[in-house]
C-alpha cells in the first residue's frame, strides 16, 4: 500500500527543514571558531607591539658568523664561570639571576645566550653540536675569553661534552646542572611536526598556552620586575626557528654523543635531581660519566630539573668548595 502524497511531502519537508537547521549550526560554529582564531591572533599581535616597547637590553653583543651573540659578563672574580642554558630558555642571563647573585662575589660569571636564545639573533645553520660548540667558543674567543670552569645545565650538558673534548686545554672543569647525558636521549622530532607548531605560534596560540600555563617562577627569588622581563621574552622566543631546528637535531645529538665521555683529567661536579619524574635511570647514568674521573662529585638536590633557580645558595657553596679543591 503506497504511502499518500501529502504525508511524503510533509517528510520531505521535516528533512530540509532539519539539514537547513544543521547547516546553520556548522556555518556558526565555523564562524566562531575563526572569530576565535582571529581574536587570538589580534592579541597576540597588539600585545607582543606592546611588549617589545617595554623590552630591556641586557649584557653586550659580539659577532658570530656574521651574526650577533648576546653575552653577558658579570662580577671581578679571578675564576671564570661560563653558563650555557638548557633548551627553550627564553632569557638565560635573567633566567640564571639568582645563581649569578650569589656567584658573582667570588667569579667572573659569563652567560652565554647561543643564537635563538635571548637577545641573540637567530640562525638558519643546523643545530647539530659541532656547530653549536664552534659558535659558543668564537663568542668567547672574541671576548679573550681562553680559560673557564664551563656550566651547562639541561641539553648543555650534550653541548659541554663536545665542547670539553674539543677544547681541552681551555676548560679547567666542567659544572653539570640537572645536565643531559647521552645514553637517556630525547625521543625523535620529525619537522613536519615543527611546521605544525610554526602555525600554533603564528597564530597567536602560544601566548594564549603560556596564559593557561603555571607561572614557572612563582614562589623563587625573582623580583617583581626580572618577572616581567622574562615574560616578555618568554613570549618572544617560545618556539621560535632556531629553538625548533635544535629540536629537530636533538636525537642525532644524543646518538653523536653517546660516542663521547668527559677527559678522565677533568674536574666534575654534578648537581642531580634526587627523585626524577620520569627514569630512575638519571642518577646510575650520571655516576657512570664520572666513574673514570680523578676528581668527579655528584650532588643530589631536592629539587626539581630548574635546580639553580631553587637552590642558588647551596649550589654556589657547593662550587665554591669545588673549585677551591681543584686550584
Amino acid at each position: 500500500m503506497t504511502q499518500p502524497v501529502g504525508k511524503e511531502v510533509k517528510s520531505s519537508t521535516k528533512t530540509k527543514r532539519v539539514l537547513h537547521i544543521f547547516l546553520k549550526v556548522i556555518a556558526a560554529v565555523v564562524i566562531a571558531i575563526l572569530l576565535f582564531i582571529a581574536i587570538v591572533y589580534t592579541v597576540n599581535k597588539i600585545s607582543g607591539h606592546s611588549e617589545q616597547k617595554r623590552l630591556e637590553q641586557y649584557g653586550q653583543h659580539v659577532s658570530v658568523e656574521g651574526k650577533q651573540m648576546n653575552v653577558s659578563i658579570q662580577g671581578q672574580g679571578e675564576e671564570t664561570v661560563v653558563i650555557l642554558p638548557g633548551y627553550g630558555t627564553a632569557a638565560p642571563v635573567l633566567d640564571f639571576k639568582p645563581l649569578i647573585s650569589e656567584l658573582i662575589h667570588y667569579y667572573k660569571v659569563v652567560v652565554i645566550e647561543p643564537f635563538g636564545y635571548g637577545l641573540s639573533d637567530q640562525t638558519q645553520k643546523e643545530r647539530s653540536i659541532a656547530n653549536i660548540v664552534g659558535e659558543i667558543h668564537v663568542a668567547l674567543q672574541s671576548l679573550h675569553i681562553d680559560r673557564y670552569i664551563l656550566m651547562g645545565h639541561s641539553i648543555s650538558g650534550l653541548y659541554s661534552l663536545g665542547y670539553v673534548n674539543q677544547y681541552p686545554d681551555e676548560v679547567r672543569a666542567f659544572i653539570g646542572l640537572d645536565s643531559s647525558v647521552p645514553s637517556l636521549s630525547e625521543q625523535k622530532v620529525d619537522s613536519s611536526v615543527t611546521e605544525q607548531i610554526k602555525w600554533f605560534r603564528n597564530l597567536g596560540f602560544a601566548r594564549l598556552q603560556l596564559k593557561l600555563s603555571a607561572d614557572p617562577y612563582e614562589g623563587l627569588p625573582y623580583d617583581e620586575h626580572t618577572k616581567e622581563q622574562l615574560n616578555i621574552m618568554i613570549h618572544k622566543n617560545m618556539y621560535n626557528t632556531t629553538q625548533l631546528n635544535e629540536a629537530v637535531s636533538m636525537y642525532s645529538n644524543f646518538k653523536a654523543a653517546e660516542q663521547l665521555t668527559f677527559p678522565p683529567n677533568l674536574p666534575v661536579l654534578f648537581f642531580v635531581q634526587a627523585n626524577h619524574p620520569v627514569t630512575d635511570q638519571w642518577i646510575p647514568e650520571h655516576e657512570k660519566q664520572i666513574a673514570e674521573s680523578v676528581h668527579g662529585e655528584m650532588v643530589l638536590l631536592d629539587a626539581g630539573h630548574y635546580l639553580y633557580r631553587s637552590h642558588p645558595k647551596e649550589i654556589s657553596k657547593k662550587i665554591r668548595e669545588f673549585t677551591d679543591g681543584i686550584k
